[in-house]
């Protein structure tokens, strides 16, 4: 009998460390056998299920617009005032529907090429009024003449014209006009080719945004859909902020950082930026980055909205911003286990600038140079509500069941084995009788 009892708690005490051995061995492989399937799938490569979906995604993806609506025109033209704003908004259009072309795998550097077809479609349900709502914003055409073409000669003729068409500084046009573009009458009197259309996206429709080179993932899926380069520049890039539950699944939050927008003498990386001879102080502004090299000379540049971590002189010259970080900073939720980004939100806006000119006259009595925020954009999306019930039950389901049965084998085995091999013990320090 004492021999029976002893074999059972033997027997008991192997069947424990078996359990709590095979839950350990369970841990690393079962681990890599989910990498190795995920990895399979979520590559940017045909006949993934990840590049079904990043071709076309299937996640709405919408852009929102606030306008900047100038209050005081004559007074910001007459006695060089501030230019005093009011935000109206969002006006939201869908985008990025439309399947990407022109798609190009790269095995050297594990990369994929593509253009973005651009399209948009007004959504009245998730907007505060019309196409057809009027503002008084900075005229695109006169600002960016004076800038493009600084010699006096040159800029009287081009007063001229500007008085002829009854063009001013400011003007009044509608979203639609605003956004897509429209024929201004300043540029249609220019004798020589040039482009009469003006919009802050013209052309916009019918057109592809792009180069844009991604990595595929097939070094490291972490890499997945991340930008390399656009226009074979360098990419503003995001840093970890914080752990995020997001439907459910467990998300990396990145941020853009302050730093992306840090002078050059802070960031060193920002020295293309640097615009010395205009606003930039000897490099010393930070906040804004001049991309007039992209937008055929003429006068933009780019921030976050309301100049959010811009330094106090580049927005000195306008009232009624109010830079907030939670509704104004870009982020992306990233989904740390696919690479895949599941939400997110790419915040900016976009500036002129206009600088005083003593040969044209609506812009004589500017006595200063001023960084005029036309408006800013929303761009997001987030993954639905079915996709997320999909995603948690064919991936982070999955994950979350071998990581439950892994612990439950080890928790019980390794109690099975102590509480056996305690018995066995404790009987077989007792006589049997």
């Amino acid at each position: 009998m004492g021999c029976d009892r002893n074999c059972g708690l033997i027997t008991g005490a192997v069947i424990g460390a078996v359990l709590a051995v095979f839950g350990g061995i369970l841990m690393p492989v079962g681990d890599m056998l989910i990498q190795k399937t995920i990895k399979k799938e979520v590559v940017l490569e045909e006949g993934t299920t990840a590049f079904k979906n990043w071709v076309k995604t299937g996640t709405e993806i919408y852009r929102q617009f606030w306008i900047f609506d100038v209050q005081n025109p004559q007074e910001v033209m007459m006695n060089s005032s501030n230019i005093q704003v009011k935000q109206r908004g969002p006006y939201t259009y869908r985008v990025r529907f439309l399947a990407k072309e022109n798609i190009t795998q790269d095995p050297k550097d594990n990369t994929i090429s593509f253009l973005q077809p651009n399209g948009a479609i007004f959504e009245p349900s998730l907007s505060v009024g019309t196409e057809a709502d009027n503002f008084t914003v900075l005229n695109l055409a006169v600002a960016a003449a004076a800038h493009i073409y600084p010699n006096p000669f040159v800029q009287v003729v081009l007063n001229s014209l500007i008085n002829k068409s009854k063009s001013s500084m400011f003007q009044v046009r509608t979203l639609r006009e605003l956004l897509w573009g429209y024929t201004d009458p300043f540029l249609s009197l220019v004798p020589y080719p040039v482009t009469t259309r003006v919009g802050m996206f013209y052309p916009y429709n019918n057109t592809a945004d792009g180069v844009y080179k991604v990595f595929n993932g097939k070094d490291s899926i972490s890499k997945v859909a991340i930008i390399d380069t656009y226009k074979g520049k360098r990419s503003i890039y995001a840093v970890f902020e914080s752990d995020v539950n997001l439907k459910g699944i467990p998300v990396y939050r990145f941020v853009l950082p302050s730093k992306a927008f840090a002078s050059p003498v802070q960031n060193p990386d920002n020295h293309c930026f640097c615009t010395e001879k205009i606003i930039s102080k000897n490099c010393t502004s930070y906040g804004v980055l001049d991309i007039s090299k992209c937008k055929e000379g003429k006068p933009v540049y780019i921030s976050l909205p309301h100049f959010l971590y811009a330094s106090p002189d580049v927005s000195e010259t306008t009232d009624g911003l109010n830079p907030n970080e939670e509704e104004h900073r870009t982020y992306l939720d990233i989904e740390p286990i696919t690479g895949f980004t599941l939400q997110f939100a790419k915040r900016l806006q976009v500036n002129l600038l206009v600088k005083p000119s003593n040969k044209i006259q609506v812009l004589k009595r500017l006595k200063r140079n001023y960084i005029v925020p036309i408006l800013w954009l929303n761009e997001t999306g987030t993954i639905g509500d079915e996709k997320a019930k999909m995603f948690r039950s064919q991936v982070t389901g999955k994950i979350n069941l071998l990581g439950l049965i892994e612990m439950i084998l080890l928790s019980v085995g390794v109690v099975m084995f102590v509480a056996f091999m305690i018995s066995y013990c404790a009987c077989r320090s007792k006589p049997i009788k």
